[in-house]
């Protein structure tokens, strides 16, 4: 599991992302949400929101996603600083919700627990 290996999983993204914290906690009003993943790159020079979804990529997600990285670009982000990316790791992907998806700085990709 990418949670229980997280060395491993950096590597499988390549050489330039660093790990943050894992279920890293946001204060939204007076509700807590937790991004599943938070990594920098430092190539890119931005933090990156990965989610984590044991199910086929949906609508909601994106949205979820979406005030995710405009929450830490809002309250993490230094204005040296890019924005933030995201990576969406999704049991099957959904190209028909992606194409409609117009923030470019959102990834999906499929995994499978083998």
């Amino acid at each position: 599991m990418i949670i229980e290996d997280i060395p491993a999983f950096l590597k499988e993204l390549g050489n330039s992302f660093c790990f943050i914290s894992n279920e890293y906690p946001i204060k939204i009003g007076c509700n807590y949400n937790y991004i599943d993943l938070l990594l920098y790159n430092y190539e890119f020079n931005c933090f990156v929101v990965v989610e984590l979804k044991v199910t086929k990529l949906k609508k909601e997600h994106i949205g979820q996603i979406e005030v995710y990285m405009n929450y830490i670009d809002k309250n993490l982000k230094k204005s040296a600083q890019d924005k933030t990316i995201s990576i969406i790791l999704c049991r099957k992907d959904n190209k028909f919700i992606m194409e409609y998806c117009s923030d470019e700085r959102i990834k999906v990709r499929e995994y499978s627990l083998a």
